[in-house]
């Protein structure tokens, strides 16, 4: 990845409940330039501590020896007698790893977390394709965010960041959902730039996480991309003890280069030639092509030719439209323009069976693109100034974010009249939709409602500390909080909000909005 910067990163909201802070992450010097990172926690002294250290030689003894068995992944706790001192411990080799490196990894790991980690009750270690992890505490099949590891290309992306911003987002989103979905919890792919140019993704998670909670965990390391990593940076890492996501611009991963090349097609074997009869058969097929042939191409040039200009004229209009109501924005955003023909395909003409909201603002419907990808359509009524204030704003503020809490914009639509804001498909409808019915806000579950508080509590800290612009929202309600399917928050509905300097802590309105 060529250079790398170490982040330490602050303890994120849950170590308040854990009462622990973690100890700095530390980059450790192995032979033959090999690096390793680890973490070591808790240290302590208390009576038993000889026998569970005693524990802790047995389980490291147990990791190494299974990473001869072909395993790329291995969990295992040891007891002391009568289930006492418990440690537990876990070892991941990447997919691409072979079975010869993996144990090697393992084994060089196990000795190096029981060398430098001596005291710890906890200790984790990390090298390019392993890692070796123990604790006193059971976190299989847990969520664990900490300790983190975050690197960036030293390189910055050259060309339209926005839209590579926007294309490194959707990879990892995909890779996130395959690889939830995927038996051994990992995915990879790439995806084009340019004509000439490609981004490679690869993410992972252990695989005895369930399929919802290796999504949490893939969520919440894409979050950290464009806010506390690597936004527009050609390359980064983050690696949680439960998962990791890297996307650069070159191949790191096996898989990214296991195609072969493609042969070209065979060439026409020569009898086949049309012009291999003689005589009059021959002279009467070489004039018809004589004739038909240069009338047919002038027909083509100039059906291409007035195609070429109604497109342009088209082009121009819809540049000219995009500037008047974007201004200097109107570049970036050209990329997330949708053609109204589009939109009515996908939401099959506005039909009312694909309506699923309504209110002052229009209607929503949902829709489905050509490459089967859900949406959400907002159709815009009306054609106030004020509505078109409020739909400019939307655009230029929500395309700037990205955030798992923030409702993410696909694009919009500026034709005919129309004013269509395109997002990400919610299932679960808003968060009034379960709290204002009785009987529904009872499949809310306390967890539910703590995963939505805290859901919300990291959007609005995004929008007012961590995003590239400071945005007050001012109309945060119920209803502009959606539900996905794992019932995560999204907040909605920026058509009010403001956009205010770094420092600035007071602002002045001439308008009462909100609820």
């Amino acid at each position: 990845m060529g250079s790398f910067h170490l982040f330490l990163l602050l303890p994120t909201f849950f170590s308040l409940f854990l009462h622990t802070s973690p100890s700095p992450i530390i980059q450790a010097a192995i032979d033959q330039g090999t690096k390793a990172y680890y973490n070591c926690t808790r240290n302590s002294t208390f009576a038993s501590y000889s026998a569970y250290r005693s524990n802790v030689k047995i389980l490291l003894d147990f990791l190494s020896s299974n990473g001869t068995n072909n395993a790329k992944f291995y969990n295992t706790t040891v007891y002391s007698e009568d289930t006492a001192d418990p440690v537990h411990g876990s070892f991941l080799c990447t997919r691409d790893t072979i079975p010869k490196q993996c144990q090697e990894c393992v084994t060089q790991a196990a000795k190096l977390i029981s060398s430098l980690c001596n005291n710890a009750t906890e200790a984790i270690v990390w090298y390019q394709v392993c890692y070796v992890r123990y604790s006193d505490r059971r976190f299989f099949s847990t969520v664990e965010e900490s300790p983190k590891l975050s690197f960036m290309n030293d390189q910055d992306y050259v060309g339209n960041v926005g839209r590579f911003n926007n294309i490194v987002w959707d990879m990892m989103n995909d890779l996130r959902s395959e690889a939830a979905s995927a038996s051994n919890k990992s995915a990879d792919k790439s995806v084009n730039i340019t004509d000439n140019q490609k981004a490679y993704g690869y993410v992972w998670c252990l695989p005895y996480l369930s399929g919802e909670n290796c999504s949490w965990c893939l969520s919440d390391a894409i979050a950290e991309i464009p806010t506390g990593c690597c936004r527009g940076k050609s390359g980064g890492t983050i690696i949680y003890p439960s998962c990791g996501v890297r996307y650069e611009l070159y191949q790191f991963h096996k898989a990214h280069i296991r195609g072969g090349s493609v042969s070209p097609p065979p060439l026409p074997n020569s009898s086949s030639s049309p012009f291999s009869s003689s005589g009059k058969r021959k002279k009467k097929t070489l004039t018809i092509i004589v004739i038909v042939v240069p009338i047919v191409v002038s027909l083509v040039l100039l059906a291409l030719r007035c195609c070429c200009f109604l497109r342009r004229k088209e082009t121009k209009n819809q540049h000219d439209i995009l500037k008047e109501s974007f201004g200097n924005d109107s570049t970036t955003l050209e990329t997330l323009r949708f053609e109204l023909a589009k939109i009515e395909a996908a939401t099959n003409r506005f039909a009312k069976e694909n309506m699923i909201g309504k209110g002052g603002f229009g209607e929503v419907y949902r829709g489905i693109l050509s490459d089967g990808k859900e949406i959400a359509v907002k159709r815009l009524t009306g054609s106030s100034r004020q509505g078109a204030v409020e739909f400019r704003n939307e655009v230029q503020v929500i395309a700037k974010l990205q955030h798992r809490n923030l409702v993410r914009l696909q694009g919009f639509c500026l034709e005919d009249d129309e004013k269509i804001l395109i997002y990400e498909y919610v299932p679960n409808k808003s968060l009034d939709y379960f709290l204002l019915d009785t009987k529904k806000r009872r499949l809310l579950s306390w967890s539910d409602r703590q995963k939505i508080i805290i859901g919300i509590a990291r959007g609005i800290l995004y929008l007012h500390e961590d995003s590239c612009l400071k945005i007050i929202h001012r109309d945060l309600k119920p209803s502009n909080v959606l539900l996905d399917s794992n019932m995560n928050p999204k907040i909605s509905d920026f058509g009010m909000a403001r956009i205010v300097v770094a420092d600035q802590i007071e602002e002045s309105t001439g308008r009462i909005v909100g609820t």
